[in-house]
């Protein structure tokens, strides 16, 4: 068996001072995270980002810059996940766009309410990803590179 990392990409975005969030059911409870999801065939990892954060928050965005790229062993899963996490603005909102299955509601959280809420995050690296963020973390977007013989 060939092991495999999950590939992930997630979507920091602050406007006057809280962030976007999601609410969505995984594993049998209700659960906050960043707009993030897997990258699929074929698709670029800014890409991946702009996509999951239309489908689960309806908000269209523009990445501007990567605040990091984190692994993470999920002990209880026995799965490591590879997440790139990119920042930038929210461009508009659809307010009648469907959002992706599972996803409860898009909301904007402050800090203080994300920290309170650090039990229902869907895992540590949401608010490594938001506290890196307010750090300072940005890296060029162009620092993630696609190469490509054909389609994937």
């Amino acid at each position: 068996m060939v092991w495999k990392p999950h590939v992930t990409v997630a979507s920091v975005i602050e406007l006057d001072g809280r962030f976007l969030m999601v609410e969505e059911r995984s594993g049998g409870q209700l659960v906050l995270n960043q707009p993030a999801g897997h990258l699929e065939p074929g698709e670029s990892l800014v890409d991946a980002a702009v996509r999951e954060t239309r489908e689960e928050t309806a908000w269209t965005f523009r990445p501007e810059f990567v605040v990091g790229v984190y692994r993470w062993y999920h002990a209880a899963k026995r799965s490591t996940f590879l997440r790139v996490c990119f920042a930038g603005t929210a461009l508009s909102h659809d307010p009648i766009q469907a959002l992706d299955e599972g996803i409860v509601r898009a909301l904007w959280l402050s800090l203080d309410e994300i920290r309170d809420a650090t039990q229902r995050l869907r895992s540590p690296m949401v608010l490594r990803n938001i506290e890196d963020y307010l750090a300072g973390h940005r890296y060029p977007v162009d620092l993630v590179q696609d190469i490509s013989d054909g389609p994937a």
